[in-house]
């Protein structure tokens, strides 16, 4: 009981909660705002295409070991890293001519063998 009121405390909804978030939480699952970064790191940990493909009763149980885990060490006061967002490049650079273009076409069927 003190350790569902402690969870309560530091935010971490509970396990079926937290598992119906991690399932309905689009792409990219960095972006999405989590209600609390252990949801984020169970889903992950439970695999995202092993919770999107496998039914409640084969996914939950998974699901919810790992959340116990995660909010166990959340309790015994480790701070979890929010998701990072990876970022496309600031300078992706410039596009080839017509003329780089085809070079590295004929290479390409070159090295195929086309």
């Amino acid at each position: 009981m003190l350790t569902l009121c402690a969870a309560g405390d530091k935010g971490l909804p509970d396990a079926r909660a937290a598992y119906r978030e991690a399932c309905n939480a689009p792409s990219p699952k960095a972006g999405f705002a989590w209600s609390h970064p252990a949801v984020y790191h169970a889903g992950r940990e439970s695999n995202w295409f092993f919770l999107a493909n496998n039914p409640e009763s084969v996914a939950y149980p998974v699901f919810a070991e790992r959340y116990r885990k995660i909010c166990t060490r959340v309790l015994e006061g480790e701070k979890l890293p929010a998701p990072e967002q990876l970022k496309l490049e600031d300078n992706p650079g410039e596009p080839l001519s017509k003329s780089e273009n085809a070079k590295k076409m004929a290479a390409l069927r070159a090295e195929l063998d086309i």
